[in-house]
């Protein structure tokens, strides 16, 4: 039902304006009151609220789970690593065992004849480079070859009129591994060029 105009007639509408339509606008009064939800609303359907509300605590908690193991894998992984670091340096050091024991033996032999001392001592120098040699590290004293900067250290210049030029004349300390593994370069004199 229309509501009857009182009072003045309004201003007519400025040139160009849209007039409202009529009878199609919404009569005011008072607001519309939502209901409060019931005692059964637990049983219905989840409001669009609440169904958020219970994803985004489902995500948190998959998120969190997912750090926990993260975090859990990471302390096992490091556990692993020094437990292999362990094993490793148990079995390098099981391997000198046997080179130590040859030492302390040729010691307790010292007053003895001193050839066989020499002997004695060539014969663990052989075995501690076996022991090298079996854990990766070969050794390199060679001489005669050319000069590699990756296994050689230059420790002298010589002139040596036999040797070609920037060869191996002296090795001064082997080294030990190859290039990509190295414990050490080979110290050695090399031939001067010409």
């Amino acid at each position: 039902m229309p509501i009857p105009h009182r009072g003045p007639a309004p201003d007519p509408p400025p040139e160009g304006a849209v007039r409202p339509p009529l009878g199609d606008l919404q009569q005011p009064g008072p607001p519309a009151v939502q209901a409060e939800p019931g005692p059964d609303a637990a049983t219905g359907t989840a409001a669009p609220d609440d169904a958020s509300k219970a994803a985004l605590r489902e995500a948190e908690d998959g998120w969190r789970r997912a750090l926990a193991d993260l975090d859990n894998l990471r302390k096992r992984h490091t556990r692993e690593l020094t437990g292999q670091a362990a094993a490793e340096r148990a079995r390098t050091a099981a391997a000198f065992l046997p080179v130590i024991d040859n030492l302390e033996l040729a010691l307790s032999h010292a007053a003895a004849d001193a050839g066989a001392i020499v002997e004695g001592v060539r014969a663990v120098r052989d075995q501690a480079v076996n022991v090298l040699e079996r854990l990766g590290y070969p050794r390199h004293a060679e001489t005669g070859v050319p000069f590699d900067p990756a296994r050689h250290e230059v420790v002298g210049v010589v002139q040596e009129p036999d040797a070609d030029p920037n060869t191996v004349v002296q090795v001064l300390r082997p080294g030990y591994g190859d290039a990509e593994r190295q414990l050490r370069p080979a110290a050695v004199t090399v031939a001067k060029r010409e």
